[in-house]
């Protein structure tokens, strides 16, 4: 049983680049009861207008935020599990006169081990993620998705579809207990696909 956090895992060495608020945002023990929540707004949640098409099957697999917006309040809730090691995420999203969207997805270690994870929607659809540690900042760089049946991990082409992801989460220099974040769905031909960017607060979410 590795008690290592998750993240921490994926670095190694490399942990210790991280700023300080990323350290605590990601110190969570695996097989335990650990929650953190950050809260912030997010100053842009958006997709092409093309995008839209996705959106049902986006919301089938719990995948895609289907609305967009400006200024939006968000809270997000980590948790880990006394009974497994994974790290599990939901995202909410709080859209002026909507009810508030829910994304939800959980990270395990990849089984190759080295600086990989995998992010899982439902239906065991997962995306590869590298991990590193940049200039103070987590990152997240899409290495091709798969889906899971049984012990079996079938790549799949969605990035032909949906682009290349990046993600990265950023100490802000003006406040030790915040943090910017931003992700960004891009395909080489049609350009920018999904994007969204914010800046959180490490602490309870009451």
């Amino acid at each position: 049983m590795n008690a290592t956090p998750l993240i921490r895992q994926a670095l190694g060495p490399e942990w210790e680049r991280l700023g300080d608020v990323i350290r605590r945002h990601y110190a969570m023990t695996p097989f335990s009861d650990d929650y953190v929540c950050v809260r912030g707004t997010m100053r842009e949640v958006w997709h092409a207008p093309w995008a839209a098409l996705l959106m049902p099957f986006g919301r089938l697999f719990g995948a895609l935020v289907p609305h967009q917006g400006t200024d939006v309040p968000i809270e997000v809730h980590y948790r880990c599990r006394t009974d497994d090691p994974h790290l599990y995420w939901d995202r909410v999203f709080h859209f002026p006169g909507r009810t508030p969207f829910h994304f939800r997805s959980h990270m395990e270690a990849a089984p190759t081990g080295g600086s990989e994870v995998i992010e899982y929607v439902r239906f065991g659809i997962g995306m590869r993620l590298a991990v590193s540690a940049e200039e103070g900042a987590l990152v997240f760089r899409d290495r091709g998705y798969l889906w899971r049946f049984g012990r079996l991990r079938i790549p799949l082409p969605l990035g032909l579809l949906l682009g290349t992801a990046y993600v990265e989460e950023r100490p802000d220099p003006s406040d030790p207990d915040h943090f910017t974040m931003k992700m960004l769905l891009r395909h080489r031909w049609f350009g920018d696909v999904f994007r969204y960017s914010g800046r959180f607060r490490l602490g309870k979410c009451e």
